[in-house]
């Protein structure tokens, strides 16, 4: 008998995985490759929302977790997974400049905004009233990440690569039996997947797809990463990623002309030098109408778990919340209230 079953191996998946390694639990992972957004998202951590100049939710305490949990996987996997670098903000006028100072020099943000302002000094990017450095920030190699950790679980025979069939799934009093395998407990990381699950499809979580761009300009020659109407991350080897969209309509997996085009205007908008696109990608985000992750127990089935929602920013929140569902279910202690699931199951409940 198994200790877990996890359904789902992107960034959320991965971090329970590992969570439940360093508890000595044993477990099996189903992942299907359905999803994608852990992926084709750029793996930027940042505890700053740049478009309004205040800290993302919980970001200083997630980057705590977040950076040392992914220092013990690359040497773990041997791998090169964090890549620090800073961000600028483009400002578009002097009063985004003034509002800038100010953010600057509230505590809560203090350590993360420089206050003295960079001059543009690269020919080929547009930034007429300078720009804003953000400290503390850069990204992590999630497609390494994911890549390295799949083999790890493989190499420990703890890795199945299908679908997992929900009708296949036996709810009994002791246990969970899938295709004959047991197991005590089961967590669902499934990401927009989770949308048809039918034990947690109840859960508003309203997937918002994000495509981006990788462009080649010789040219350029930006050696970080650019905020604008556009987010410019520079790859190495003239290559830039840009992006990236948010449609809350389109629910589809294939990238789309209109996306495209879009990016291209925005990047004309702040560098100018030619680029040719080479790739783009697209991705559903697991987003929650809260802006909050989903994560917690099934109100009506005992073991039943599920770890989701954490929309762009899986990168900081993931190693926070694994940690926190584990300490729940091994230590009893109590989830916050902002990502416990059931904030949003006794209202469904009643109203069934």
């Amino acid at each position: 008998m198994l200790d877990y079953i996890i359904v789902g191996l992107g960034l959320s998946g991965l971090a329970v995985a590992e969570e439940l390694e360093k508890r000595d639990k044993s477990f099996l992972v189903f992942e299907d490759n359905s999803q994608s957004s852990s992926y084709v998202a750029g793996g930027i951590f940042n505890p700053v929302i740049l478009k309004r100049f205040t800290p993302a939710w919980n970001a200083a305490e997630q980057m705590k977790t977040a950076i040392p949990f992914y220092e013990k996987l690359e040497q773990k996997l041997h791998v090169k997974l964090i890549h620090h670098w800073n961000i600028y903000r483009r400002f578009h006028s002097a009063e985004e400049q003034n509002d800038w100072f100010i953010a600057s020099d509230k505590p809560n943000l203090s350590r993360f905004l420089d206050p003295e302002l960079k001059r543009n000094d690269n020919p080929n990017l547009i930034a007429e009233y300078s720009l804003g450095k953000v400290l503390h920030t850069g990204n992590i190699d999630t497609g390494n990440l994911l890549d390295s950790y799949r083999q790890h679980l493989k190499d420990d025979d703890r890795l199945r690569i299908e679908s997992f069939d929900y009708s296949n799934l036996e709810i009994q009093d002791e246990c969970f039996v899938y295709n004959g395998l047991k197991a005590k407990k089961v967590i669902f990381c499934e990401g927009f997947g989770l949308k048809k699950n039918p034990w947690f499809n109840y859960l508003p979580l309203r997937g918002n797809k994000g495509e981006y761009i990788t462009i080649y300009s010789e040219e350029l020659k930006l050696d970080f990463a650019v905020k604008a109407s556009v987010f410019l991350m520079p790859l190495g080897n003239n290559l830039y990623k840009a992006g990236a969209t948010y449609d809350h309509l389109d629910k589809t997996p294939e990238t789309t002309a209109k996306a495209r085009e879009r990016l291209v205007k925005d990047l004309k908008g702040i560098i100018k030098c030619d680029f040719d696109v080479v790739d783009q990608e697209a991705g559903i985000r697991p987003a929650v109408a809260d802006r909050k992750p989903l994560v917690g127990l099934h109100p009506e089935i005992a073991n039943m778990y599920c770890c989701n929602g954490f929309g762009s920013r899986g990168v900081l929140i993931a190693p926070n919340m694994s940690k926190a569902l584990m300490d729940f279910i091994e230590n009893s202690t109590e989830l916050d209230a902002e990502i416990d699931l059931a904030r949003f199951t006794k209202k469904h409940f009643l109203s069934n």
